[in-house]
């Protein structure tokens, strides 16, 4: 059977206009994959350098493909299951500065190279202390941009032209600043010259990024038939869901470059990303963080079943639609719509997402993500959102680590189960579960504040974990 390169494929080639630091699965099937629809469909003619940001990565496997790949997308569409696959012929050529350091410095010296994506993981965009500039290549991300820049800088002469837009992908708060904060950082640190680093802030554009989608990656238990369906073989299917976001803030030069729009992607271009931000964590995360516990007590084991349950399916929407989303300051049609979108993810047949893998770390993510929503709830209503209530009652339960002789596995921080094993500690009948509450709700460590001052919080709880621990959690969701 043939082999995806481009020899057995007709594919185009393009400009080299973008470097993008990581050739993993959710680049290539995020941003990978939109610009492939804008080369597509409106002639961006936007060519992707693939650096390899570690020194073990699949570069070697990219180039044997000559950068093809093939990206399947599934979900859900008009409310129908749906699963399309195309080949993306965006990527050139991939780079490994561990062994091609100075093909990765030329590429600062090409005229037409304007993007610098990136996706690092959560630990990319970080100062080393042990970088230098003989460094070939040094250890850290940032610091080797740094060099990149410097010999961007020196080629052009300091040319307000030739800075670059950065769209960095990595899950941290505002990546942009951050990864601009420390290539100034090396700056300072290895003396290069005021007229630099003042290029580097005036001429450069280091956008904030929010990025959405699920990418389960490689389809391994999948692939004999995969390959038997396209009729070649691909050492780099990835898969994606349907939905994609990649909010972009930044100044409006971004937009006018970058042509998502022209495309119909969901790409959103503002001077203000944090509606967004607290939109995702609210809702979608949150909702995560909702139904964890409760589904979990209920029966349910997975995302999917919890969405298309006929008892708990209703309660997971009244929670979103009318506990969550009334919070939120954005369109009222605009959070309805990014509900919608949530609950039909959460349907993906072609996503298994088991509620327990969910479940890591549940008491900080419930302050982060479910506890603002209660508190405005109040704040606003006067009243307490009673499904957010249920759902911290069942974690209180869920932290017991069993319930109505349900054995649970707890995935905290020891500190956390330690605590949760002395407050259950007290516990000896009906009459105690309401200090088990008290000193839940009283842990300031976990909450930042003290929720036992929250009027009818407490008493809330403990009626909701006292039907809760007595097996009836079905009354509480019908109720």
């Amino acid at each position: 059977m043939k082999k995806l390169n481009r020899l057995t494929h007709n594919t185009q080639t393009y400009t080299e206009r973008i470097l993008q630091f990581g050739e993993g699965n959710f680049l290539r099937a995020f941003a990978d994959w939109m610009i492939h629809q804008m080369n597509q469909k409106v002639d961006f003619d936007a060519g992707v350098v693939a650096v390899q940001p570690i020194d073990k990565g699949l570069i070697q496997m990219l180039n044997e493909q000559d950068g093809l790949y093939t990206v399947y997308i599934n979900g859900i569409k008009d409310g129908q299951a749906v699963s399309e696959h195309e080949v993306v012929d965006c990527i050139q050529r991939g780079l490994d500065p561990y062994t091609q350091w100075e093909e990765y410095m030329a590429l600062a010296e090409s005229p037409d190279l304007r993007f610098v994506l990136s996706n690092t993981t959560e630990a990319g965009i970080a100062y080393h202390d042990n970088n230098s500039m003989n460094d070939a290549p040094p250890s850290s991300f940032p610091a080797k941009v740094t060099l990149l820049l410097h010999r961007r800088y020196e080629t052009f002469d300091g040319a307000t032209d030739k800075g670059l837009i950065f769209i960095p992908c990595e899950l941290i708060d505002r990546n942009g600043d951050n990864l601009k904060r420390i290539i100034l950082q090396y700056a300072e640190e290895w003396g290069l010259s005021v007229e630099f680093k003042d290029w580097v802030e005036k001429h450069n554009i280091f956008a904030n990024t929010l990025v959405d989608r699920i990418v389960p990656g490689y389809p391994k238990d999948k692939m004999e038939a995969i390959t038997e369906e396209l009729g070649y073989q691909d050492q780099l299917v990835v898969e994606g869901e349907k939905f994609h976001l990649w909010v972009i803030e930044g100044p409006e030069q971004i937009q006018k470059e970058f042509p998502a729009e022209a495309c119909n992607l969901n790409v959103i271009f503002t001077d203000n990303m944090e509606p967004y931000r607290t939109r995702k964590v609210r809702i979608l995360n949150g909702a995560h963080t909702t139904m964890v516990p409760v589904a979990y007590l209920y029966g349910i084991e997975y995302v999917r079943e919890s969405v298309e349950d006929e008892v708990f399916g209703p309660w997971i929407r009244q929670a979103i639609f009318e506990e969550i989303c009334p919070t939120l300051d954005l369109p009222e049609e605009e959070l309805k719509s990014f509900a919608c979108d949530v609950l039909d993810r959460f349907r993906n047949p072609y996503l298994m997402h088991a509620l327990m893998s969910i479940s890591l770390n549940s008491v900080s993510k419930f302050k982060t993500r479910v506890l603002p929503s209660l508190l405005e709830y109040v704040e606003r209503k006067g009243k307490l959102p009673e499904k957010l209530c249920v759902s911290l009652a069942a974690l209180i339960a869920f932290y017991r680590g069993e319930v109505a002789g349900k054995v649970i596995q707890r995935n905290d921080d020891q500190t956390v189960i330690d605590f949760a094993d002395q407050a259950w500690a007290s516990y000896s009948d009906a009459a105690s579960i309401g200090e088990v509450v008290k000193a839940f709700l009283s842990q300031t460590d976990f909450w930042g504040q003290d929720l036992t001052v929250v009027t009818g919080l407490t008493d809330a709880v403990a009626a909701n974990l006292t039907v809760i621990l007595d097996g009836n959690i079905k009354k509480l969701i019908t109720q």
